[in-house]
Formats: structure tokens, C-alpha cells, sequence
């Protein structure tokens, strides 16, 4: 008489499948298409349920072992997102706040011009095609026609006016330094934070999609002969060999495995990393992109210091030029003429507009404020960094993980009590390398190393593309704005804007007109054809443009190379 296959049957009917067909001994195996055609305890049909059974197993397997990515990156992304996006609220709240009590009136008269800013910083944030330096700018443009006016009471401007005035704003240098530390430090605040955003929802699409697997039937077959041909041999508690299992993974995961060089160069530490920031900047390689990122917004990339620092340093700018009104003023008066008086005033000095003012709160380095969910950045970037270490190999560790779990594979240590594809015995052929290459051996699948999967190379790709952005973004660039800035190509990579221009002003060069010059005529506008007095070839008149393109073309054209670097990387206050 036959073996019995009451373990068989057992086993069988635990899955949930009907033992109808199952034979109660063995029985000649020469209908078996996947496992040796010995006695079995398997009819055709028991085999074929077996084998899509061992495909869902398998998918599940991958499933389980990846779901810490897809849930670290998953929540990851939408806590750093919340937390951005409340930052700029609380920032653009405290600015509120503090200038309608410091300013009263005169700021909620003039509340769109900050209300401007930040929509453009949170359109920017939110992946918008839009140049940080050139919404800055914008922004002094329109804040230096107000303020100008502002500590002019006692004349009227006309806009053709206040367009001079903004216009040679970067020779009059009104808000004295502050517009360029406060373009670096958002700038490079920004920058890294929409980086970091955009690289973790990168690393969750990805792993989504390297997840979603299809077993050829090459895969299928190896799977099958060693989960559960020995069920078919009426041994049904017998586990494969280790090295079985790992020679069947790696040749059904052998496209995943070739995401190992760019996933690592996206997600892992590079032992140094915990050197001084300034020096990584030096001395750290290229790579391992968004733990770095992560790494600069903790210090001198501090999008929390940048937002929360933003209402003071404007507040700074504003007084630098009431402080500064009467020299200011004269050069204006210089430049695009005297002003007509209000009706009914007298002249007066612009200094004596200036009001008191009340010392401003800043906060110091140990008072970083917590948004409502209560965390603040050093807390998620920690937190973060945790939870990216254990992501480093990945891809090529997985078949090792699944073939660790005691359901799956016999342990390691268990050499000769284990299925090793036809019997219970050693399993003798080497255990193959990682990626599809080298399965070009794997005597346990059948690849075909001539033909990669379409679309894991699309997420190599992918990963390549996210990495690059990532770099570029530890060194303040902003990748979105790389390619445009080169087709531009002839124009000047340009220096300090005040070197360029520093004798464009009255004082500052040969040439000073007259100090009655008439207001401004908007005959001066480029497109329409210039005064005679324009056509002398006054360096007054070389650029007639509006501040807003004729800074934006210059501001954006240095926007590669902002001051990502560590001679600025100080954090100032």
C-alpha cells in the first residue's frame, strides 16, 4: 500500500481548499508539470491550485517586508507637509500681529503687500514653477514704493515716481543688507524643505510601485518547488533549504535588486555625516541625498528659523530705512527729481515722520516654538533619520528577509532536515549574486538578463532624477530653474549688485543730474520711445525697466548659485 497523504490532506484543506481531489495514499506523478514526477500526494489540479497559491505567498511576503517603507515615508511626508505649511501660517500670523501693533494703521493699509509674499512662498512650496529671489524682490520692490512714501508725508508721488524709486533700489540699498541675508536664509530654507517634501513623496510612490510585483512563470515555478512540492511529497512540514529559498528570491527579485545603487544614493548616511555641517559641505560625497537634505534643515537650512525670524528681519529692513530717510531721500531727489509738496504742508525733514518704535521679540536658539500638533523641526528630522537608517540595502536584503522567516525557510543552521528541491537533504548548488545579471546562473529560475523590466528602470530613473534634485538642493540650487537659467545663456553670471551698479547713482559716478529735475515722465518706459535726455547716454537711463524684471533678470540668473555655502552657513539672527 501507498504512503498516506492524511498530512497532506490536512494541510490542504487548512488553506481553505477542497480535498475532493486530494488522493488519500500517493500516486504515480507523471502528471506533474512543476514537481518531481515521483509518488505524490497531488493531483493536477491540486498542483495547479498550489502553484498560484505560492504566487500569492510570495506577493505577500514582499507586501509585509516592505510596509515600513511605504508607512515610514507615507507618514513622514504628511507630517513635515502639515508641519511646513503651519509654519508659514504662524509666520505670516506673527507678522500680522506684530506690525499691526507696532505700526498700526499704516500696515493694515498696506496688508496685501505681505499677504503677496506669502502666497508666493506657500505657491512655491507646493511645487509651483516660481523663483524664491524673485518673489523676494518683488516684495522689496512694492515694500520700498510704500515705506518710501510712508516717511515722505509731506509730498505727493505720482507711481511713475515710486517706479524710479523701486527701480534703483539695489544702488540705494534701502533696507540696507537685510533683502540679501533674508533671500539666503529663505531661499535656502525653502529650497531644502520642498526638497525634502518632494523627495519623501518620491519615496513613497516608489516603493508603491517597486511593491506591486507579477510573477513570471519562471518565478511561479521556483517558487512551487520549494514551498510546496515537499507537501506534494507527503512531507508537508518540511521547510526548504535557506539556500534554496535565497537562489528562488533573488532570481524573482532580481529587477528589484537593481534599485539598490540609486536607493542608497537617495536614502542612507554616509558615516561622516555627523561632522560639523560647514565640513560635510566640503568633504561629504554626492550621495546619499535625502538623509543629507534632512541633515541641513537642522542647522543653518532651519526653515523654522527662517519662517519665524522673517516679520523681525523685515521689521529691520523697514527701520534701517527710516533710520536712513533723509540720505535716502536726497539721492532719490537726486535721481528721479523733486517731488511735488501735499497741498497745504510745509517741507520738512523725513526723519521727524518717523515714530517710535517698540523693541521687537526675536526668539533665541533654545525658544523654538512648536506648532499645534506640538513637534518642532529637530524633532522630525530626528525622528526621521531614525527611521531611514534601517532603509539602507534594502532591495538586495530583501530575499534574505524573507527566507529568514521560519515560515518560509528552514534556518540557516539546519543544513540536512530540510526540502532541497527533490528530497529532504543538503541543498548543494552556491548561493548566486544580487541583481539580473547574475542570474544568468541562478539554477533555480530561469532569467532572461537580455531583457529588464520596463518599469523598474523607469523608477531607477526616477530615483536618479529625485537624488539630483536633492543635490542640487544641499547646495541651495533649485533644479526646477537649472535648465531655464542655461538656455538663457549669454547673460551675465553677474556679481554683487551693488558693484555692478555702484556708480549708477548721483555721488557714486561722474555723471549727477540736476537737482530740479522734473518727476519722472513715463516716457521713459522701454517700450516707448525715450526722452532726448535719455538718449545722451546717461548711465541713469541704461536700464529703464521696472525693478520687477529688471531685478528679476538678474536676481534669477545668479539663483543657481545662492549662497548655499558654508562661509554663510551661520545661522543669523
Amino acid at each position: 500500500a501507498g504512503r498516506s497523504c492524511a498530512d497532506t490532506r490536512q494541510v490542504y484543506a487548512e488553506k481553505g481548499y477542497s480535498t475532493g481531489t486530494a488522493p488519500l495514499v500517493q500516486i504515480s506523478g507523471e502528471h506533474l508539470r512543476l514537481c518531481p514526477q515521483d509518488y505524490t500526494c497531488c493531483s493536477s489540479q491540486m498542483e495547479e491550485t498550489l502553484s498560484l497559491q505560492s504566487e500569492r505567498d510570495f506577493l505577500k511576503a514582499v507586501e509585509d517586508n516592505s510596509q515600513f517603507l511605504l508607512t515610514t515615508f507615507t507618514q513622514r511626508h504628511r507630517r513635515f507637509d502639515e508641519f511646513f505649511r503651519e509654519l508659514i501660517e504662524l509666520s505670516e500670523k506673527s507678522m500680522n500681529q506684530m506690525f499691526t501693533k507696532t505700526y498700526g494703521r499704516l500696515f493694515t493699509q498696506n496688508v496685501h503687500v505681505f499677504q503677496e509674499l506669502f502666497v508666493e512662498l506657500r505657491r512655491y512650496y507646493s511645487g509651483a514653477t516660481i523663483s524664491l529671489t524673485e518673489v523676494l524682490s518683488d516684495f522689496w520692490s512694492r515694500l520700498v514704493e510704500r515705506v518710501f512714501s510712508l516717511v515722505n508725508p509731506q509730498y505727493q508721488f505720482s507711481e511713475d515716481y515710486l517706479e524710479c524709486v523701486s527701480k534703483h533700489a539695489e544702488q540705494l540699498q534701502p533696507f540696507g543688507d537685510v533683502p540679501r541675508k533674508l533671500r539666503v536664509q529663505v531661499s535656502r530654507a525653502f529650497i531644502a524643505a520642498r526638497a525634502l517634501s518632494q523627495g519623501l513623496a518620491t519615496g513613497r510612490d516608489i516603493v508603491s510601485k517597486a511593491t506591486k510585483l507579477t510573477a513570471d512563470s519562471e518565478c511561479v515555478r521556483g517558487l512551487m518547488r520549494q514551498w510546496y512540492c515537499p507537501l506534494c511529497r507527503g512531507m508537508a512540514f518540511l521547510r526548504p533549504c535557506h539556500s534554496l529559498c535565497l537562489n528562488v528570491m533573488k532570481g524573482c527579485l532580481a529587477n528589484q535588486a537593481d534599485l539598490e545603487t540609486e536607493w542608497n544614493n537617495f536614502i542612507v548616511m554616509p558615516n561622516f555625516i555627523t561632522y560639523h555641517l560647514s565640513l560635510c559641505f566640503f568633504f561629504c560625497p554626492l550621495s546619499d541625498a535625502l538623509y543629507q537634505v534632512s541633515e541641513k534643515l537642522e542647522g543653518p537650512f532651519n526653515i523654522e528659523l527662517a519662517a519665524d525670524s522673517l516679520s523681525v528681519k523685515v521689521s529691520e529692513a523697514i527701520m534701517h530705512m527710516q533710520e536712513n530717510s533723509v540720505t535716502i531721500s536726497t539721492k532719490v531727489f537726486q535721481g528721479c527729481g523733486n517731488p511735488r509738496p501735499v497741498p497745504g504742508r510745509s517741507k520738512r525733514s523725513p526723519k521727524d515722520s518717523g515714530g517710535s518704535r517698540k523693541p521687537f521679540r526675536t526668539y533665541s536658539p533654545e525658544e523654538k516654538p512648536t506648532t499645534a500638533a506640538g513637534t518642532n523641526l529637530d524633532r522630525l528630522v530626528t525622528e526621521l533619520k531614525e527611521r531611514l537608517r534601517p532603509m539602507r540595502g534594502f532591495w538586495v536584503s530583501l530575499p534574505h528577509t524573507i527566507c529568514s522567516d521560519e515560515k518560509m525557510a528552514a534556518d540557516v543552521t539546519n543544513e540536512d532536515r530540510c526540502w532541497n528541491g527533490q528530497t529532504r537533504g543538503r541543498y548543494l548548488p552556491d548561493v548566486i549574486g544580487d541583481g539580473l545579471v547574475s542570474q544568468i546562473n541562478n539554477p533555480e529560475v530561469e532569467v532572461d538578463i537580455a531583457r529588464p523590466d520596463v518599469r523598474t528602470r523607469q523608477l531607477i530613473m526616477e530615483l536618479r532624477v529625485v537624488t539630483n534634485k536633492l543635490r542640487h538642493a544641499q547646495s541651495g540650487q533649485d533644479l526646477d530653474f537649472m535648465d531655464s537659467k542655461c538656455e538663457e545663456g549669454s547673460g551675465s553670471r553677474g556679481g554683487d549688485h551693488g558693484e555692478r551698479y555702484s556708480d549708477d547713482w548721483p555721488g557714486y559716478g561722474p555723471y549727477s543730474p540736476p537737482h530740479n529735475k522734473s518727476p519722472r515722465n513715463p516716457a521713459s518706459n522701454p517700450a516707448k520711445p525715450p526722452r532726448a535726455r535719455e538718449r545722451n547716454g546717461s548711465k541713469w537711463n541704461r536700464n529703464n525697466g521696472r525693478v520687477r524684471s529688471a531685478t528679476g533678470r538678474l536676481t534669477s540668473s545668479l539663483f543657481p548659485l545662492l549662497p548655499f555655502m558654508a562661509t554663510v552657513a551661520l545661522m543669523w539672527r
